[in-house]
């Protein structure tokens, strides 16, 4: 798998020492320890230096050749988080393991899942390292899924929500309310129509649009609310998919439309 020019993309797991290093804080024990210097530049050129709150924004399943595709949704994330990088996932492309890694900084074996499973994981974490760092995290994902399981347990402020709507409301109300440094917001709807009816279809792809939307709401939300600090947005999906023999959507695999995504990053300093 390689990026564009042939070069070998990042991996997912650069999200944690990046985030880290947008904060001042040292990354987790197991981490990647090199950030995405494209993200650390921006940040210099825009004036932020490090950040005092963040906003990370996970939907489920946007591949990169999905936002290829569909240039109109990925100028719109671009809009509002101009860094752009083309990232691999991790192997194989479940939801819990690609987002283990992601907020672990580490890859499968030693964060411990490797299948499609939802055990909390055991090891550090970037909430754990940003919680050390004085931080106060809010992770809010629809009930039952990966991100709402599998970092349990430790001290962050945690919300269950029924489903997108629901996850995207609480996560205005946490961002306006100013008493989170680091808010994490999780949506599925993509995810669940892609497997119902295929990436490309038109549920599916209306599901994108949604998200996109929501992305730009919270991005409305954080500019208001945190206007008075150096704050960063992050547009993060976990995996690709791609279609099956049945026409259904699928991932797990390691094709380019499963391994490849895009994560988006806008840095603003004061007064930007």
């Amino acid at each position: 798998m390689s990026g564009k020019g042939g070069a070998a993309a990042p991996l997912v797991t650069a999200l944690t020492p990046t985030v880290c290093a947008l904060f001042g804080v040292e990354p987790p024990a197991q981490s990647a320890r090199e950030p995405l210097e494209e993200v650390i530049s921006a940040a210099r050129r825009d004036g932020a230096g490090r950040v005092a709150k963040c906003l990370i924004y996970a939907p489920d399943a946007i591949g990169a050749l999905f936002l290829e595709e569909r240039r109109r949704l990925a100028e719109r994330i671009r809009a509002r988080a101009r860094v752009e990088v083309t990232l691999e996932s991790v192997s194989p492309t479940y939801t819990p393991v690609c987002f283990a890694s992601m907020f672990t900084g580490a890859l499968p074996e030693a964060h411990g899942i490797r299948k499609y499973e939802k055990p909390v994981v055991g090891i550090d974490t970037i909430f754990d390292a940003l919680v050390r760092a004085g931080k106060r995290i809010a992770i809010i994902a629809v009930a039952d899924s990966s991100i709402d399981l599998i970092f349990r347990g430790r001290a962050v402020d945690q919300f269950s929500e029924k489903y997108d709507p629901q996850v995207t409301e609480r996560a205005i109300d946490l961002v306006r309310g100013g008493e989170h440094d680091l808010v994490l917001a999780y949506h599925q709807e993509y995810d669940d129509m892609m497997h119902r009816r295929g990436p490309n279809s038109a549920v599916a792809v209306r599901a994108a649009e949604s998200h996109v939307a929501d992305f730009e709401r919270l991005c409305d939300a954080a500019a208001e609310a945190w206007r008075k600090h150096p704050y960063a947005v992050v547009f993060a999906p976990d995996h690709g998919a791609h279609s099956s023999e049945n026409g259904r959507g699928t991932h797990g695999t390691d094709l380019a439309e499963d391994m490849l995504v895009r994560h988006f990053y806008g840095v603003r300093g004061l007064g930007r």
